[in-house]
């Protein structure tokens, strides 16, 4: 992988995160729905990508990283309680 290419991708992530960040509305069960991941699911490959490089990096840091907070506080402040539609749709894309 050239320098460019990780320069470019890193770019991608970072504003892949402005962007999660300036839609905090939507909930990570409508991304899990919608796309089968969401800002949880950013984290672990964060911390799986760090572990791959030979470095450490423990999760509720990278969930940090990833929120742009801690996450016990982006979810008193942003997570609403999922609707009986959401849970639905989650537990049916879980059996596919």
């Amino acid at each position: 992988m050239s320098e460019q290419q990780t320069q470019l991708e890193a770019a991608v992530f970072r504003r892949l995160l402005q962007h999660l960040d300036e839609h905090k509305d939507v909930q990570n069960i409508d991304l899990m729905n919608l796309a089968g991941f969401c800002r949880n699911c950013l984290s672990k490959w964060y911390v799986a990508a760090a572990e791959d490089a030979g470095h450490h990096l423990d999760y509720e840091d990278a969930r940090e990283r990833v929120y742009g907070m801690p996450y016990d506080e982006w979810k008193s402040r942003y997570q609403g309680k999922a609707t009986p539609a959401q849970k639905a749709a989650f537990e049916t894309r879980q059996q596919n």
